[in-house]
């Protein structure tokens, strides 16, 4: 097997150039790296990652926790992390904490005796655990897509956080199917105690007050972001004595189980009743109706939440801060509209 030391000889540098190369740790002559990395190729060098770790108490590998992977959205957040830490240099260690809060401190312990140089955590309703364990630990995080109310010394977040907008969003939902003619808009929210529900929420009650329409809080179900929750959350909506004519669901899950639940009364969309999502996916220009949808851009959150995750393992000292990106609004058919005037636009 090839040695740091075959390497120089071959590229006709030192062993610490051969090092600065393959470290990135100081900047090299374009035409010395060159030499460098052909004489890996030609000799089939690879780094020996653990014994590297001793030396620098660093693995560079990340530990990426995240409930529902087989969810679009969180398979495409999964992209944007692999492909941001590859371009890094890091590995990736992944689990699963299926949100619940119990096995999700058993699942950031696992990663960090694994000695992941950090973590990129999809938080439970309930991380208080979580919390514990990162503090008593002192382990560089940063937390996705769901934010935390965890007040730092300074009176900012505790962690860094990266997320979609949410209110603003949902609130142009509704008030898109309030434009339309629709009084009566009902909600099949997510699980609660996740700051994406609560957010959405928010965005919901905004939109009516916006368009001028009464809060009723009996058009206010939790689906608890599955589809089966979703299903049974929509039969409540339709016993009401004066069902609604529209629906906005909270996430891309959920939609299935609304659309479940309509098909099962043999209502249809948007003939019988509007529908609108948080969360675009792959197929949902294939329903029939094409589905309106926020899109969120998961592959940008899970690149971006790499990047602020070295940023704090680069200078730990640094005030921690919460990044927010914006959605996009896709209009298509399933609101009422035939001939959707946008698509794809900013939030």
């Amino acid at each position: 097997m090839a040695t740091m030391a075959d390497v120089a000889r071959s590229a006709g540098v030192s062993v610490a150039t051969v090092s600065h190369v393959l470290n990135g740790t100081r900047p090299v002559l374009p035409h010395t790296r060159q030499a460098v990395l052909d004489a890996v190729e030609e000799l089939g060098y690879t780094t020996n990652t653990l014994a590297r770790s001793l030396v620098t108490a660093r693995t560079r590998s990340i530990g990426l926790a995240v409930s529902a992977i087989s969810n679009p959205y969180f398979t495409e957040i999964l992209q944007g992390v692999e492909a941001a830490a590859l371009e890094a240099g890091y590995s990736l260690l992944i689990a699963d904490p299926h949100d619940d809060p119990g096995h999700e401190r058993k699942v950031v312990q696992l990663l960090h005796e694994r000695r992941v140089d950090g973590m990129i955590v999809a938080p439970s309703a309930d991380p208080r655990e979580l919390l514990a364990y990162l503090d008593r630990h002192d382990v560089p995080a940063v937390f996705l897509d769901r934010l935390v109310d965890a007040p730092g010394a300074d009176g900012g977040p505790r962690f860094d956080q990266v997320c979609a907008d949410n209110a603003e969003p949902m609130s142009r939902l509704v008030t898109h199917l309030a434009g339309l003619g629709h009084r009566r808009i009902g909600l099949v929210a997510g699980r609660p105690g996740l700051s994406t529900t609560s957010e959405r929420i928010t965005g919901y009650r905004t939109g009516l007050a916006f368009a001028g329409l009464a809060w009723d809080e009996r058009l206010l179900v939790h689906g608890d972001s599955e589809s089966a929750g979703a299903e049974q959350a929509t039969e409540a909506l339709l016993s009401l004595g004066v069902p609604p004519t529209a629906l906005v669901t909270g996430n891309n899950a959920m939609t299935i189980g609304v659309l479940r639940a309509l098909s099962t009364h043999g209502l249809s969309v948007p003939a019988d009743i509007a529908l609108c999502c948080f969360d675009d996916f792959a197929w949902a220009d294939l329903f029939s109706p094409r589905l309106t949808a926020i899109a969120q851009p998961g592959r940008d959150i899970g690149a971006r939440a790499v990047r602020v995750l070295l940023e704090r393992l680069a200078e730990p000292g640094r005030a921690a801060r919460t990044v927010r990106l914006p959605c996009a609004f896709v209009h298509r058919t399933s609101c009422g509209c035939t001939s959707p005037s946008e698509e794809g636009t900013p939030s």
